[in-house]
């Protein structure tokens, strides 16, 4: 059996590369930088205030109970459809013109991927002082770990979206299967409201998505609770789903046709 090829000396320089031009496109669109948080914004505003008061099964109050599940809402929705900009990119022949260059194809998507990971912590500090404003109370280090978890998934689904991006070939193809995925991950990780509330069969369903296990090691982390079973387990999963997914995409990007 042939050893695995050996990381390319400038994997580093070209990924720092690839960052920065994302991270400029980025910069210069506000709208985009802005735009993602609405919709968790818009749940923390009206359907925060809703939960005061409510018993939600844990010891949280309803505000370490809905912000943790809203900064990964954070990651799973935009991470989930960033490859959408790879359909463009294919459409327009840019990826093409990307690849034929010397930079390391591992590199074109480690850059994309840190760029999606910087703008949805970013989003995700937003949304929480949005939310400390509204009354949320939390210790400074579950925020932080928070922050982390948000971008560990991004970086994760990001890079399963340009994988799957590169394997379609429009986004008639490309928007159902994300839906198909990301509703139900939605549904069953209880990223509004802990799965422990649910009846038993459904809450054991939710042990089949990475998700859930996410969620509640960053609820853990935002009552102080840094030693418990679910930051463990959450911490393990958040770390598989990322060797994965990473090992996916590259794997993608370096064999699939532009």
């Amino acid at each position: 059996m042939s050893s695995p090829s050996p990381l390319p000396s400038s994997l580093v320089p070209d990924t720092a590369l690839v960052f920065g031009r994302y991270a400029r496109q980025t910069l210069r669109s506000k709208f985009q930088i802005l735009f993602g948080i609405l919709m968790p914004l818009l749940f923390l505003f009206f359907f925060g205030p809703l939960l005061t008061d409510l018993p939600l099964g844990t010891e949280a109050d309803s505000w370490q109970i809905l912000v943790p599940g809203l900064v990964l809402q954070l990651a799973l929705l935009g991470a989930s459809f960033a490859g959408f900009s790879i359909l463009v990119e294919k459409q327009t022949g840019v990826l093409e013109r990307m690849r034929v260059t010397p930079v390391s194809r591992l590199a074109l998507l480690l850059g994309r991927v840190l760029r999606d990971a910087a703008l949805f912590v970013f989003q995700s500090v937003l949304l929480v002082l949005a939310a400390l404003a509204m009354g949320l109370r939390a210790p400074l280090g579950g925020i932080l770990i928070g922050f982390v978890f948000t971008g560990v998934l991004a970086a994760a689904l990001a890079s399963l979206s340009y994988a799957l991006a590169m394997k379609v070939s429009t986004p008639q193809e490309f928007g159902p299967v994300i839906n198909a995925l990301t509703m139900p991950a939605m549904l069953l990780s209880g990223l509004v409201l802990p799965m422990t509330l649910a009846p038993g069969w459904l809450d054991l369903l939710s042990h089949a998505v990475p998700l859930r296990f996410l969620v509640d090691a960053v609820r853990a982390g935002y009552v102080g609770d840094y030693a418990s079973a679910a930051m463990l387990q959450g911490a393990l999963m958040a770390v598989a789903l990322a060797l994965v997914s990473v090992t996916i995409g590259t794997r993608v990007f370096r064999s699939a046709d532009a």
